[in-house]
């Protein structure tokens, strides 16, 4: 199948499938958004909206998440991976917020990836999401998409997202991140060694 003609099916089936796709991260305004997404971190979405209620309801945002110490955010967040770390990062992430952006969460790469915790993706997620700025964020779920799909090699995270931010229109970019994340949990699952979900089948046999 010719590049262009993949590319074109790709973005047909999941606008079909997916055509008003949500963010998966329940959250009330920003600064939520920003701490949910690096809860989201080696932990499921589904387990970070059982947890972060309780958490946001306490503190939703960078003033009153400060009032608490780590361990009080850690004791919010236990129930998820890496919680003792994320907890420190929280806490670290909310007090920059404060002294450098008056409690607001930035919208430039730059100053979002100078925040604890807050790495590359995390800070593309918020720019497409948050801040509408064309960003293609590549998790779990979108790498391994993208290497069955032939559309980059798998060599890396990094790779993948240069590859995809060549192969797709930038107007695509936001909400392809999203559908592509969904139909990797429905249909392109990990445990499958070999997929033969629609688009696979049809890059697969159907050259």
């Amino acid at each position: 199948m010719k590049l262009a003609d993949k590319v074109k099916f790709v973005t047909s089936t999941l606008e079909k499938l997916y055509p008003n796709p949500e963010i998966p991260l329940n959250h009330e305004n920003n600064f939520t958004f920003l701490v949910a997404v690096m809860l989201s971190a080696q932990s499921t979405d589904k387990k970070v909206n059982e947890i972060s209620p309780r958490l946001f309801k306490k503190a939703n945002t960078a003033e009153k998440m400060n009032l608490l110490n780590a361990d009080e955010i850690k004791n919010y967040i236990k129930e998820i991976g890496l919680a003792p770390t994320k907890s420190k990062n929280i806490k670290k992430m909310s007090q920059q917020l404060l002294s450098l952006h008056e409690g607001k969460v930035p919208n430039t790469f730059e100053e979002l990836e100078n925040l604890a915790g807050v790495g590359h993706k995390t800070a593309s997620v918020i720019m497409s999401q948050a801040f509408n700025h064309s960003a293609f964020p590549v998790d779990t779920h979108i790498h391994r998409l993208a290497f069955r799909w032939k559309l980059s090699n798998g060599k890396n995270v990094a790779t993948t997202e240069n590859d995809l931010k060549r192969k797709f229109d930038k107007s695509l970019w936001n909400k392809l991140h999203l559908q592509m994340i969904f139909y990797g949990r429905e249909w392109c699952q990990a445990r499958k060694k070999e997929c033969n979900c629609q688009i696979c089948y049809k890059i697969k046999y159907h050259r």
